[in-house]
C-alpha cells in the first residue's frame, strides 16, 4: 500500500524545512510525497528536490496545483484571458517539475472557478474555457496523468467542477487517455455523494488517479482522521479501491490543527490497515456475493461481520 500526508501539518513543527519534513515522513514508515505548487518547491529546482527525496528514500508520487492571489475569481476558467492564461502556464510549469523530480501525477483542483451569484457567469463560455484547457494540458504531458480533483464549494459557494458527474462529462468532453481523476472523501461527502459509487465508476473505467483519504459530516471540508465519523463509508470505498487493484498513492488528507502532526499521520496509518485487513478477513469475493443480493438485511448482516472479523 503506498501512503503519502499532507505536508503543510508538519511544516510549521520544522520551521519549512522540507529535509526535516521529509526526515519525519521516512520515519514514520510513508514512501510518497504530494508537493503543493508553487507553494512548497519555491527556492528548489526539480533536481534539488529529487535529490533531497532520494536521500529521504521517498518517492514523489505528484504536484497539486495551488492557485493564490490573482486568480480568486477563477483559474482555467478566469473570464479575463491574461489570468486564464498564467493559470494554464502555471499548469505546463508544474507538470514539467513533476517530470524532472520523478513524480507522475499532476492533481489539479479548481478551487476559484465557480460562482456566487445568479447571472455572474457565462456557464458554457467557462465551460469551453476550462476543458479546452486541460486539453492543452493533456498534450502538452501526455507521459504525465492530469488528475482533476472535483469539490462542490469552498472557497467559491458553487464550484464549477462540484461532482462526479460533472466531472464525467468533462472526461468525456476532453477525451484524453491521460486525464483522470483524484477522489477526496470528505469532498464527496459534501456533495452527499456514496464515496464508494465514485470509486466503482471512476476505477472501473481506470479514470481514478488519485485517492485523498480524510473523514468528515458532509457539511464542510472537516479532514478527520480516517474512519472516524463514516467507517462503514470508508470501508465500502476502500473496498472498490481494492477490487479495482488501484496501485497509485492514498494520500492523508487529514487536518491536525489541534492533535499532533506525527501521532495523527501514525493513527492514519493504523487505521487504514486495520479496514483493509478487515476487507481480507471477510475476503472480497464474500462481499461482493452479499452486494448481488442487492438486499438491505443482508448488506447490515454484512456491516455486523466487520466487528466479528476484527477479533480474529
Amino acid at each position: 500500500m503506498k501512503l503519502a500526508t499532507r505536508i503543510n501539518s508538519f511544516l510549521p513543527i520544522y520551521e519549512h524545512d522540507l529535509g526535516k519534513v521529509f526526515k519525519s515522513f521516512n520515519e514514520l514508515g510513508l514512501g510518497y510525497v504530494d508537493l503543493n505548487y508553487p507553494e512548497h518547491v519555491e527556492g528548489l529546482d526539480a533536481l534539488a528536490m529529487k535529490k533531497l527525496l532520494d536521500d529521504n528514500q521517498l518517492k514523489l508520487n505528484g504536484v497539486a496545483l495551488r492557485f493564490r492571489n490573482e486568480f480568486i475569481n477563477g483559474e482555467l476558467g478566469n473570464a479575463d484571458a491574461e489570468v486564464a492564461g498564467h493559470a494554464l502556464e502555471l499548469c505546463k510549469e508544474a507538470a514539467d517539475y513533476c517530470r524532472e523530480s520523478g513524480g507522475k501525477v499532476v492533481t489539479i483542483w479548481l478551487g476559484f472557478d465557480g460562482f456566487d451569484y445568479s447571472f455572474q457567469i457565462n456557464y458554457q463560455k467557462v465551460w469551453n474555457q476550462i476543458r479546452d484547457a486541460f486539453i492543452e494540458i493533456a498534450d502538452y504531458a501526455p507521459d504525465l496523468q492530469i488528475s482533476i480533483e472535483y469539490k462542490p464549494f469552498q472557497p467559491r459557494a458553487y464550484a464549477f467542477i462540484d461532482s462526479m458527474g460533472v466531472t464525467g462529462m468533462m472526461l468525456n468532453e476532453i477525451n484524453r487517455k491521460n486525464v483522470g481523476v483524484t477522489l477526496d472523501y470528505c469532498h464527496m461527502l459534501m456533495k452527499h455523494e456514496n464515496p464508494a459509487f465514485a470509486a466503482d465508476i471512476f476505477a472501473g473505467q481506470g479514470k481514478l488517479y488519485g485517492v485523498h483519504l480524510n473523514d468528515g459530516y458532509g457539511l464542510n471540508d472537516d479532514g478527520l482522521m480516517i474512519g472516524t465519523a463514516t467507517p462503514f463509508k470508508t470501508l465500502e470505498f476502500l473496498y472498490y479501491v481494492k477490487k479495482h487493484n488501484f496501485d497509485g498513492v492514498i494520500y492523508f488528507d487529514t487536518f491536525p490543527i489541534i492533535e499532533h502532526a506525527s501521532r495523527e499521520c501514525e493513527q492514519n496509518m493504523k487505521m487504514i490497515r486495520l479496514f483493509d485487513q478487515l476487507i481480507d478477513n471477510v475476503g472480497l469475493d464474500h462481499i461482493q456475493s452479499i452486494i448481488d443480493q442487492n438486499d438491505a438485511v443482508a448488506a447490515s448482516e454484512l456491516m455486523a461481520s466487520f466487528f466479528s472479523a476484527s477479533v480474529k
